[in-house]
């Protein structure tokens, strides 16, 4: 008998109780190659729009597999703490992870911005490519740590033509600030990070006067892809749900 944690598969269309649906081929390589999972065994289904579908495997071909959709469970595991990370574009792995932890700490939505010091530079055709990249990475994080909604990662752009929205509060981390995180806490909120080398001093006076206030982690120098992710934490610890 198998044990452990049901295996969960986003499908991004046709759930509804009682149909049959045809699994995204990917996923049926997973469920039936990698998990070997059987006819009649079962997994959780959901398509990123909030709650999930108990399912069973109906049928495995060599093409792929069908499963049975069960009942919807109004299950929900979002922050409390709204939070759009604003991430200068880092090395393709340290992106990658990122994105990846970050969805795992409860971010709401990914803006990737191309900073001074960003050492990435994308082509219409590469950031197209990497947007897509970047969005299959946050699904697969969501089938991991239990989200049923898939945070939006929207298309790179530089950090000058960015705009915040006006009614969020808006945070900078900067190791030269006096400030910390406490009382900054707010939902909505934006969280702005700079790229590996961080914001050069124009970059913070234009987010200075796009409303962010600078906050630092500490005493110490983080990496970005620490640092990102250290404030997240901490945010969830003051007014989230850790």
């Amino acid at each position: 008998m198998r044990t452990g944690r049901t295996p969960r598969f986003h499908v991004a269309a046709g759930l509804a109780t009682g149909a049959t649906i045809e699994l995204p081929r990917e996923a049926a390589h997973h469920a039936t190659r990698v998990l070997r999972l059987r006819v009649g065994e079962s997994l959780t289904l959901f398509d990123g729009t909030g709650g999930e579908y108990a399912a069973a495997i109906a049928s495995i071909s060599r093409g792929g597999a069908t499963v049975a959709v069960g009942e919807h469970q109004a299950d929900e595991r979002e922050s409390p703490l709204a939070v759009t990370l604003v991430q200068g574009i880092a090395g393709s792995d340290r992106m990658d992870f990122i994105i990846q932890k970050a969805v795992e700490l409860g971010a709401a939505a990914i803006q990737p911005v191309l900073t001074a010091k960003s050492v990435v530079r994308l082509s219409k055709e590469r950031g197209e490519a990497r947007l897509a990249h970047w969005q299959r990475i946050a699904i697969a994080a969501c089938e991991q740590c239990g989200r049923n909604r898939i945070p939006e990662v929207f298309p790179a752009e530089s950090l000058s033509q960015y705009s915040p929205p006006p009614d969020a509060a808006k945070v900078m981390l900067s190791p030269q600030a006096a400030t910390d995180l406490k009382g900054l806490a707010r939902t909505p909120l934006v969280l702005a990070v700079g790229p590996e080398a961080g914001f050069d001093t124009s970059e913070e006076k234009l987010l200075a006067q796009k409303g962010f206030v600078a906050a630092r982690l500490g005493p110490r120098i983080l990496r970005t892809e620490t640092a990102a992710l250290a404030a997240l934490a901490a945010l969830n610890a003051i007014r989230g749900d850790f």
